[in-house]
């Protein structure tokens, strides 16, 4: 017998599955040696009042033998099939080649980075040498940003395709199943390499294509249809393509890509974002304030989170990317910029906690910025970040305040402990962000301290410069066909296109232009 359990328990309750059995044993009278499996379905854990508990909805099998009901794909041998050009080997461009094999059609990827391992020495370099490969970097190579950026899998963008698909997708190539479950699940950006390469295999192994330091230069259009692209190989060879199907897919942060887009007359739009710092805190903080502990947290509660919100002067602002047990990262594309992000191993085990709070930029903060047209606020958003490496001396150290002192409008007189590899320049922040970013950071904080106790001290610090949230650019397709209005055969996807905000929304809008193609041809 298979039977369906809403539990809400103590954490050391259900902290391995021979607990949990006695729990469920106890609670529900089923003998506990008739319990032959448990089957996860949801986990959250809720610590709005004392004491914690973990909720849970799960399957007990009852003198049965435990079943789980697994998707299955259909990944066919494309080796002969109709071609489709992808530019973009992150979380977009893969899916979509999963889901064009799953269609019959064949994916060819053109990635401007490397592979997902020979990736990884440029990001030594960054730290280490204070050196920025422009196509190799935590937000260009196979895998995109989110590879060596965490590896967040939650989305509110339910609507936008099949969430459970995506998990399910991981899972399949190598991710651990709790993704499956988790409120907030997470893979860890020690583990997603390893994922990433399984995805590459299938692709192959089916008959798709994979190029890496393979960069996009140049489009062609010809009577209003997507006609040659032109690749750029290991930064010598140019190789001319006929296509009649691109899906682009490159990325927040390709500002050559949005660049050859104006410059051909392409439709593109500016888009607001948001702009902001990194907050770090020591995650013992972080638990004692969310967990209302007096001492450490427990090893059956996970690393804590949160999720803070504020509208100031009528603008939003907000965390972002908040990483638990966490480090800040070197996310520059160029040299002469300053831009962080976070990430967490799968353990979330590191001694700090960090997120981004930022704030909204929109069109009427861009006055100074018009001359550029649609590319207003990608220059806004590179001017800022030039502007944080400027203050430096001629490394990739982030300007940095500590958070009260920030508050105070006063220099910090020394700068605490940070996870950021390559070093802190103290600063007043007010000296590299635009006036409506620190006053209004300025009043959130406040407000963001009234609702956590402690969160506002200079037992935190703040770095600049959280810069890219979302693309600055959009995009325009149609919402039916996914093709860009002027120029059919084009389809511009997921995060760089303006219409994703992360892992699964990316996989979820590469499929759907995967799907796209299939129904146009």
């Amino acid at each position: 017998m298979k039977k369906t359990l809403q539990i809400s328990a103590l954490p050391e309750d259900v902290g391995n599955d021979e607990l949990l059995k006695n729990y469920i044993s106890r609670n529900f009278h089923i003998v506990a040696n008739e319990i032959l499996g448990i089957h996860f379905i949801k986990k959250s854990v809720d610590a709005r009042r004392k004491p914690i508990k973990i909720n849970l909805e799960l399957e007990v099998f009852i003198n049965e033998t435990p079943t789980k009901d697994k998707f299955k794909f259909d990944f066919k041998n494309v080796s002969n099939a109709k071609e489709i050009t992808i530019i973009g080997a992150g979380p977009a461009g893969l899916f979509a080649a999963l889901k064009l094999i799953e269609l019959g059609l064949k994916p060819v990827i053109f990635e401007r980075g490397k592979n997902v391992k020979e990736r990884r020495r440029d990001l030594v370099e960054i730290t280490k040498k204070n050196s920025v490969n422009p196509d190799s970097n935590y937000c260009f190579g196979e895998g995109g940003a989110g590879t060596y950026s965490d590896g967040k899998l939650y989305t509110r963008s339910s609507k936008r395709g099949d969430v459970k698909r995506i998990l399910n997708l991981l899972v399949y190539h190598g991710a651990d199943e709790n993704i499956l479950y988790e409120s907030h699940p997470h893979i860890g950006t020690n583990k997603l390499p390893g994922i990433i390469e399984n995805i590459r295999k299938t692709i192959l192994d089916c008959g798709g294509e994979i190029h890496f330091n393979s960069k996009l230069t140049d489009i062609e259009i010809e009577n209003d249809k997507i006609k040659k692209i032109t690749i750029v190989e290991n930064g010598i060879q140019h190789l001319t393509f006929n296509i009649q199907q691109l899906i682009l897919a490159t990325g927040h942060s390709a500002r050559d890509i949005f660049e050859l887009l104006h410059a051909r007359n392409i439709l593109i739009e500016s888009k607001p974002f948001a702009l902001g710092v990194r907050i770090e805190h020591p995650q013992e903080l972080i638990d004692k304030i969310q967990y209302k502990c007096k001492d450490t947290r427990t090893e059956y509660l996970p690393a804590s989170s949160y999720n803070l919100v504020q509208q100031i002067n009528g603008k939003g602002v907000f965390s972002f990317c908040m990483c638990p047990g966490g480090i800040i990262a070197p996310s520059m594309t160029n040299p002469g910029e300053i831009v962080l992000n976070g990430w967490s191993p799968s353990k979330r085990n590191n001694p700090f906690a960090n997120s981004g709070i930022v704030v909204s930029v929109e069109q009427k903060e861009l006055i100074d910025f018009e001359k550029y047209g649609p590319l207003a606020a990608l220059n806004f958003q590179k001017s800022v970040e030039q502007k944080c490496f400027e203050i430096g001396d001629g490394t990739l150290k982030a300007p940095a305040q500590l958070v009260q002192d920030f508050i105070d409008n006063k220099k910090s007189q020394h700068l605490i402990k940070t996870s950021y590899l390559p070093g802190t320049n103290n600063v007043k922040l007010d000296e590299v962000l635009p006036m409506f970013i620190s006053t209004n950071l300025r009043q959130a904080l406040k407000e963001f301290g009234k609702k956590m106790k402690d969160y506002c001290s200079n037992e935190a610090i703040l770095l600049a410069t959280e810069s890219r949230t979302s693309s600055p650019v959009r995009i325009p397709r149609n919402k039916d066909t996914f093709e860009h209005p002027q120029i059919k055969g084009f389809y511009p996807c997921a995060e760089g296109a303006g219409y994703a905000g992360g892992i699964m929304s990316a996989a979820m809008d590469g499929e759907n232009c995967a799907m796209a193609i299939s129904t146009n041809n």
